[in-house]
């Protein structure tokens, strides 16, 4: 999927001519609120706190939108940080994420029926002539195809839905005559030339002036989509057809589905994340319920429910038991390989699979999605926010979190299915979370990581769209709403569909008699419909007694994530060796390796090389375990040439007005006061004379006590600390001199010394981009008076400080970089040193990279060891050390785009290495499939 959120849920009033079909899906939902009824509630919230905090959550809301509205509209989204709009072309490209602007007012679109249901009916009025009198469909622009359904077309059509509501009441849009409804139809059209494949499956992007392929469109020539991308469509497409009555929509995006449910995997029911959208070929081949999947299931479930179609449920079901017989493993779920399902793909977890205990709960299937959700929880409460992805023992594997509101959906619909108010408890900590590290003076910022508490200068469409209408929802009683929100389903965006589409112009509702169904345990088919045996056994602490396992699973216990692996422990089997334990000279760890289809080679050079084929193992299980002892062997030698990198700083401002709200990403130096071992330097900041510091200071009086704001640029880092500390200053800011340069485009560096020694230097240092320091200066020209705290992450705010501004509901309130590759036939290199460019980079101020030569291997005799004690094997009792302190720096994809890291001493890039695996990951398939 891309960055959109969740939805994924729906109401459960039928209308009276709803099809069986219809009822029987939305039966599972209607029968977890009447059971949660008569569940006992230990503790339950007031009114009042529930009102209280249902108030916050209107002014946190009228905070984004309003400052969206001044400092943004028109533009697409707001830039929080620097309170301006974020215009395509305007700001740096961001890459994909940029596809989802359009230069059509998309926060906009996205919040107009949130407006409605926070009750804010007058905004809504204002919102929708604001989109009529200044949106433009007909932009020289190239969007995501999927993007521009879930959030533009389907905000269109949400914002249609509740204003014919309105309107039928008689109060409001009295005037409003199905303008909305026509730029729906407008953009439809203008998304259909995508569909123009043999497939079926739509192109990713479109011209939206232009269409595809023309010379002008500068698109139209890709050949792979993702499967939450082609499988996404269908609500937004049929609930246009039904409104209109032109059925090319629905057909379209009924088409796309057909294909992806041909294609999927027959002997596994799975799909992989990425497809051929020409030749049906799965590009990649892992499968999951996160990132490039999700909302094809979650779209396969709500078709059913609002088109009645029985296919759409058969097909739901059919990869719903695959999902729960390979990819669950409570509470962990897990991606695996479409074609060798029991093996995991990956040892990590992206954040957007945190929609599917939501999923669940509409499926019926209650416990499983009170475990992955608690598990997340526990995730939360130890990084304040769900990462964008976290490993198997809970450690950041990407730490940004750009504001997601998933969980928020799935703790709403696990209240409304169990009644509990431990989950009100939940919402509450996520809104005291947003306001104590997300709230800035122009809104609310994206965190750029988790672990330091930096911002990003980033506040995605979604997060109005879907965050505070679920937090509403989760406070709000029956008689705060103005409509029945059950007579509504909601998208992957939350957006509102009425239930009354499924008897509305239905000409298509033929069931795909040419697909052939796996028969699968009976029992899966029974949560579809009413049963309160598999919903809720007779035990007013049900909910509770799930959860109770699982409170210290992040703090106190590793999980491996792999069932059948403990299973044999428990049994007194010997756990597999693991890479971190093997040593080149045990005579006992060579038999290991030969057992798991693993040979070692010595090479002249002193280079130790595993090779390893799974076909040459001694059974399928030490095939399982090679492929694991391979991952942990590229994961192990990547993390080693991370030791010696320095972690990314903070700067929080932490005067008024920002009272810590705003924190900015910052490179380390390789010398002065080390801000992760020393507590961290407060003061007021001031400008040098010169401003480059590369001469003795002319005004010192103005630094002396003060934290030195310098220019990058003319000379050393080095120097430059040296004369602002000879000044008096108690630390210093270097701020890039390339104008526009920013953190979020470009990866930090260490600010390097100069070739001598620098224990002189006792003072901080960090470095910032031009963006981020020009909000140092802007604050600086606009108050004078700023204060901020250099440190190894951010701090809590003043509280006493913040009342004097803040509303008062306020204070109610590592990273892996190396992907992780199963491969069925791999190959690592163990080199003595290598010389390579740090992914978090050392510069010196000559402005060309310094090479840093690190160890990523080691010769054949050492112990293959890490020096960080988050690698200790628990014991067999789920005891770990502590992993609070571990931080792991830069994304999978920064380290992936770098050419200079490489396995061996000759440099070699990545994709070519990847190429070769995956040349005999092919190969061994095809000869298995032979054997079997």
């Amino acid at each position: 999927m891309s960055e959109a959120g969740g939805g994924r849920g729906c109401g459960c009033r039928v209308p009276q001519r709803a099809p069986w079909s219809l009822v029987a899906a939305t039966a599972a939902l209607c029968l977890v609120l009447a059971t949660s009824v008569c569940t006992a509630r230990a503790a339950p919230m007031s009114r009042e706190e529930k009102q209280k905090l249902g108030n916050q959550v209107l002014e946190m809301f009228d905070h984004a939108y309003g400052n969206y509205m001044e400092h943004a509209y028109p533009a697409d989204e707001l830039m929080p940080l620097t309170c301006r709009g974020r215009v395509r072309g305007q700001e740096p490209s961001r890459g994909d994420v940029d596809d989802a602007l359009g230069k059509f007012s998309l926060t906009l679109i996205d919040s107009l029926d949130t407006l409605v249901v926070l009750n804010k009916t007058k905004e809504f009025e204002d919102a929708v002539r604001k989109v009529l009198r200044d949106v433009n469909l007909d932009n020289d622009v190239v969007v995501s195809v999927f993007e521009t359904n879930i959030r533009v077309l389907g905000g269109l059509l949400g914002g249609h839905s509740l204003a014919i509501m309105l309107k039928e009441k008689g109060e409001y849009m009295q005037w409003y005559n199905d303008e909305l409804l026509q730029m729906a139809k407008q953009l439809g059209y203008k998304l259909l030339p995508a569909f123009n494949t043999t497939s079926g499956l739509p192109y990713p992007r479109i011209n939206l002036k232009f269409g595809i392929r023309k010379p002008e469109a500068r698109t139209g020539t890709e050949t792979d989509t993702c499967t939450a991308c082609a499988g996404t469509l269908i609500l937004e497409f049929a609930a246009l057809s039904r409104f209109t009555g032109a059925t090319i929509f629905e057909e379209y995006a009924r088409k796309a589905l057909d294909f992806l449910w041909e294609k999927r995997q027959r002997s596994s029911n799975l799909v992989g994340v990425t497809i051929n959208i020409h030749t049906g070929d799965w590009v990649r081949k892992d499968s999951g319920v996160g990132a490039g999947i999700d909302s094809y299931y979650e779209y396969l479930l709500k078709a059913y429910v609002l088109l009645g179609d029985d296919s759409f449920l058969e097909r739901f079901n059919t990869h719903y038991d695959a999902i729960m017989r390979y990819i669950s493993q409570p509470p962990l779920l897990l991606d695996v390989h479409i074609h060798k399902p029991m093996l995991n793909a990956r040892t990590w977890m992206d954040s957007l699979l945190a929609f599917f205990p939501g999923l669940q709960v509409l499926k019926g299937d209650i416990r499983p999605a009170i475990e992955t959700h608690e598990m997340l929880y526990q995730v939360i409460k130890k990084h304040n926010f769900l990462p964008e992805a976290f490993t198997t023992d809970f450690r950041v594997h990407w730490a940004q979190h750009p504001l997601r509101p998933e969980f928020a959906e799935s703790t709403y619909f696990l209240y409304k299915a169990t009644g509990d108010p431990y989950y009100l408890e939940v919402g509450k900590t996520l809104i005291e979370n947003l306001n104590k590290y997300a709230r800035v003076p122009c809104g609310f910022a994206a965190m750029k990581d988790v672990r330091t508490g930096s911002h990003e200068d980033r506040m995605d469409s979604f997060f109005l769209a879907e965050m505070f209408k679920y937090l509403y929802l989760l406070f709000a009683d029956k008689e705060d709403i103005i409509f029945d929100i059950e007579d509504y389903i909601f998208t992957t965006e939350a957006h509102l569909l009425p239930l009354w589409l499924s008897t509305t112009n239905r000409s298509i509702s033929k069931k795909n008699t040419t697909s052939e169904y796996t028969e699968l345990d009976d029992s899966n088919f029974d949560w579809t419909c009413p049963n309160t045996q598999i919903l809720f056994p007779n035990d007013p602490l049900y909910a509770q007694s799930i959860r109770e396992p699982l409170k210290n699973v992040v703090d106190k216990s590793c999980p491996r994530g792999i069932i059948r692996v403990e299973e044999s422990f428990r049994s007194g089997a010997k756990p597999p060796l693991r890479a971190r334990d093997f040593m080149a000279t045990n005579p006992e760890h060579l038999e290991i390796l030969k057992k798991m289809g693993v040979s070692l080679i010595h090479l002249k050079d002193g280079r130790v090389q595993l090779v390893q084929h799974a076909i040459q193992a001694a059974s399928s299980i030490d095939a399982e375990d090679g492929l694991r002892f391979m991952q942990e062997m590229i994961e192990l030698s990547s993390q080693q040439q991370k030791e010696q990198q320095l972690p990314p700083r903070a700067v929080q401002i932490i005067s008024h007005p920002f009272f810590g709200r705003v924190v900015l990403t910052a490179g380390p130096a390789q010398f002065g006061l080390d801000l992760s071992k020393h507590k961290e330097t407060r003061g007021f900041v001031a400008s040098s004379k010169p401003y480059n510091g590369c001469s003795e200071l002319t005004n010192p009086e103005a630094v002396m006590g003060k934290i030195a704001l310098i220019q990058r640029g003319q000379c050393m880092f080095a120097e430059k600390a040296r004369n602002i500390q000879n000044a008096g200053a108690i630390g210093g800011i270097v701020i890039d001199d390339n104008e526009g340069s920013s953190s979020d485009t470009a990866p930090l560096f260490q600010m390097a010394g100069d070739g001598k020694d620098t224990d002189d230097i006792k003072i901080p240092m960090l470095f910032l981009f031009s963006k981020e320091g020009s909000i140092i200066l802007d604050a600086i020209r606009e108050h004078e008076e700023v204060e901020v705290l250099l440190s190894d992450k951010a701090r809590d705010r003043d509280p006493e400080m913040e009342n004097e501004d803040q509303p008062s509901s306020e204070n109610d309130s590592q990273n892996q970089s190396a992907e992780q590759l199963l491969l069925l036939s791999q190959t690592v290199d163990l080199v003595d040193q290598e010389t390579h460019e740090n992914p978090l980079e050392s510069h010196s101020e000559s402005s060309s990279p310094a090479d840093i030569e690190e160890t990523v291997g080691f010769a054949p005799s050492e112990q293959i060891s890490s020096s960080t004690e988050s690698l200790e094997t628990p014991g067999l009792d789920g005891e770990c050390t502590d992993l609070d302190n571990q931080l792991q720096e830069q994304s999978e994809t920064e380290e992936d785009s770098n050419p200079n890291v490489s396995w061996g001493k000759k440099v070699q890039p990545i994709d070519s290495i990847l190429a070769d695996w995956n040349e005999d990951i092919e190969a061994f398939e095809m000869m298995e499939k032979d054997e079997l």
